[in-house]
């Protein structure tokens, strides 16, 4: 049997760009490298228990309750049901996973990183609708729409590197956690580049964290998608908060004034974070900055459907007093720079990123063309882990 031995800078390029996409890749005992490089992420990160996201170690307990929102979620599991029987019985088995599996927790935004359940690169286009169905059911229109222009600009990173094994607008994964059911635990996962979604439903609560949206480029300036444009009002409205800080405040909330690489901190494999409140906190703002602040947060929970969104935001407006804001880099119109959101239920974070595959037309320096962003649940409730352990404690299950 031949033997692959990668040298380790072709190891290192590999977890930190990605080589081919595994769905893509032909040769069997490369598809079996990549897969044992998989395992050894996961099984790394993912040796410590789930804790989740905290200020300082510890967990604040009491943010999170059961409780009925008044917002139905049988749209979402209608189609979820819709979208399972669409699938073959191959294609049911490699979708389906039980509702506290470690799948859960293994998303990941790099192209090597081997995916599990059906990918719409395999789907029939009945298969697609169904998908984007249970999509369209679960997310705003705003939040569909997103996620399509970020499948599509996936296509055109494909086009300009001529590479439509590691990049595409149908590499992209979907699995269902649990049981589509009314009254027990169940949820879906979207994985691939630039787009994960989690999405947890419990009777007629929802919780939509880790979501990690992005894209490279970030404006499609040439191609069978140019003109497609995402995360514009994210980034400018961002600029608009930090402008609107007083001399004071401004001092708080700039960590550094130069941004030389890539900032986020709350990514894949990042679940138990230790990450402390920092920056200018909210109790000090006026109405106006508090109304901005609201405005901004709203742009990345307004992804959810209207009546969730609603329910979060509401949430987010208990602890509006004790949500810090924070940034990196410059304040010019054309600045690169990165933003954090942090309060004890909601964690945001935008970043402009170092190009990868568009290196040949925006260099090697950090670019606007190149973001990610990133949203949250801290102390325990990313994946809706904290309201799973308390329907445990109500509903033993064997």
């Amino acid at each position: 049997m031949k033997s692959y031995t990668l040298p380790f800078f072709l190891l290192l390029l590999l977890i930190t760009f990605g080589s081919k996409v595994f769905a893509q890749v032909t040769d069997p005992e490369l598809k079996e490298r990549f897969q044992k490089m998989s395992n050894e992420i996961g099984n790394k990160n993912l040796a410590e228990p789930f804790k989740g996201i905290t200020a300082d170690g510890n967990v604040e307990e009491g943010l999170f309750e059961l409780a009925a929102t008044g917002v139905s979620t049988e749209p979402v599991r209608k189609a979820a049901i819709t979208f399972l029987e669409s699938l073959d019985d191959n294609q049911q088995n490699k979708a389906k996973f039980s509702i506290d599996d470690d799948e859960w927790r293994k998303w990941m935004n790099q192209h090597f990183y081997v995916r599990q359940g059906v990918g719409f690169v395999e789907m029939s286009e009945k298969q697609r609708t169904a998908a984007f169905d249970l999509m369209s059911a679960s997310l705003s229109a705003k939040g569909l729409k997103l996620s399509k222009d970020i499948m599509k600009l996936n296509h055109t990173l494909g086009e300009i590197n001529d590479n439509f094994q590691e990049y595409g607008e149908w590499l992209y994964w979907i699995t269902i956690m649990g049981e589509p059911s009314e009254t027990e635990p169940w949820g879906w996962q979207m994985d691939g580049h630039h787009l994960i979604i989690n999405y947890f439903v419990l009777g007629d609560q929802v919780v939509m964290t880790p979501l990690f949206v992005g894209s490279e480029p970030v404006i499609a300036e040439t191609g069978k998608y140019k003109g497609i444009e995402i995360l514009q009002d994210e980034q400018d409205s961002g600029l608009k908060m930090l402008r609107s800080l007083n001399d004071k405040q401004r001092s708080e909330a700039v960590i550094a004034l130069s941004k030389e690489g890539n900032n986020n901190l709350t990514e894949a494999f990042k679940d138990n974070v230790v990450l402390d409140y920092t920056g200018t906190r909210a109790s000090s703002f006026t109405k106006e900055q508090k109304d901005r602040l609201r405005l901004l947060i709203k742009l990345y929970v307004d992804n959810m459907d209207d009546g969730h969104a609603k329910v979060k935001m509401e949430e987010v407006e208990k602890y509006m007093d004790d949500t810090w804001f924070a940034w990196i880099g410059g304040d010019q119109d054309n600045s690169v720079y990165y933003y954090r959101i942090h309060s004890p239920v909601i964690l945001i974070e935008f970043d402009h990123q170092k190009p990868v595959g568009t290196r040949k037309i925006y260099g090697s320096d950090v670019h606007r063309q190149h973001v990610h962003a990133v949203v949250r649940t801290p102390n325990g409730n990313d994946y809706g882990k904290d309201l799973l352990k308390q329907h445990y404690m109500e509903h033993p299950h064997q």
